[in-house]
């Protein structure tokens, strides 16, 4: 068990950018940044930390500690791994009819779940876990709300991008909680002034993975529209489409938001030239075979994906 007063490190680590060698166009290289391969196999490891740590630099932990958070499955995983190396209680609000995967491994790691409407998606989650921790019994870390959310994607994955390349022009990510966009879209401008920051968005009414419409009226406080300049939507079929794609072409075995991310800088590459187009792959397919996305024709993935929630 980790002593509640040490810092937190918690196995991060640098993330590797490959170029998407096959679905690059000519003049313009498209780089996408691998975040399965942190501890729980998601980008949410790295808020996750960023989170606690800011929660244990403030006092706020300690052995009577009970964390709640709404999540649509990878920072409630994220956030589970670290509570059992710390034996705090967690419970986390999930709306029904996540996959069965992420159900799993929440369990695996001790994690009590409580689920809220499945028809009101992410919104749902939030508000039933606000509603919770109104009582006092709980500490709420609420990646929505968190300023670490946004610092964890500002000096680390932002940083990293920066590091690695000479140039960007432009920079996608999907539109979840917005830290990544905010937090690693700050450092990528810093150095290269002309980078496009463009969210890749399902249209109201449209479930995909870990993504949400600010149509759909919550809009998370960390997240500033007027810091991005492009909000381009993608619907289930291409983002289902694009997924596919990542492995027959690519061989990378990727998460719906990374197929919506690409259909996104796919378009964005469309527009250019010549350029660096850099996205994000916030994890892999792992959690998502019980969707049934990766078989059978198209239209039966995005009917099987609609009768189940997975934001």
């Amino acid at each position: 068990m980790v002593d509640l007063l040490a810092p937190v490190s918690m196995g991060l680590s640098r993330t590797p950018l490959v170029r998407l060698e096959a679905l690059s166009p000519p003049g313009v290289d498209i780089f996408a940044k691998l975040e399965w391969v942190l501890p729980t196999g998601s980008i949410k490891d790295r808020i996750a930390v960023a989170m606690l740590e800011k929660a244990r630099l403030e006092g706020l932990l300690s052995p009577e500690t009970r964390l709640l958070e709404p999540s649509s499955g990878n920072t409630g995983i994220a956030l589970a791994r670290l509570a059992m190396m710390w034996n705090i209680p967690f419970t986390v609000v999930m709306a029904e009819g996540a996959s069965q995967e992420r159900v799993e491994i929440l369990k695996t790691f001790g994690t009590e779940i409580v689920y809220s409407p499945g028809d009101e998606g992410s919104n749902g989650a939030v508000r039933v876990a606000g509603e919770m921790a109104a009582s006092g019994d709980y500490l709420m870390l609420n990646q929505y709300e968190n300023l670490a959310n946004v610092e964890a994607h500002y000096r680390g994955t932002g940083r990293e991008i920066v590091e690695d390349l000479d140039h960007v022009d432009a920079f996608v990510a999907g539109l979840g909680t917005g830290g990544t966009l905010m937090g690693a879209g700050t450092a990528i401008r810093e150095s290269f002034p002309q980078a496009q920051v463009v969210a890749a968005e399902p249209p109201m009414g449209e479930l995909i993975t870990g993504l949400r419409s600010i149509d759909a009226g919550y809009i998370p406080p960390i997240f500033d529209p007027d810091r991005i300049d492009r909000r381009i939507l993608v619907r289930l079929a291409p983002t289902i489409e694009h997924t596919r794609t990542l492995l027959s072409v690519e061989g990378l075995f990727a998460g719906p938001s990374c197929g919506a991310a690409l259909a996104v800088a796919l378009r964005i590459a469309r527009e250019m030239r010549s350029g660096t187009i850099v996205t994000i792959f916030p994890d892999a397919g792992w959690k998502y075979l019980s969707t049934g996305i990766y078989t059978g024709s198209i239209q039966e993935a995005v009917k099987g994906a609609t009768n189940q929630i997975l934001w």
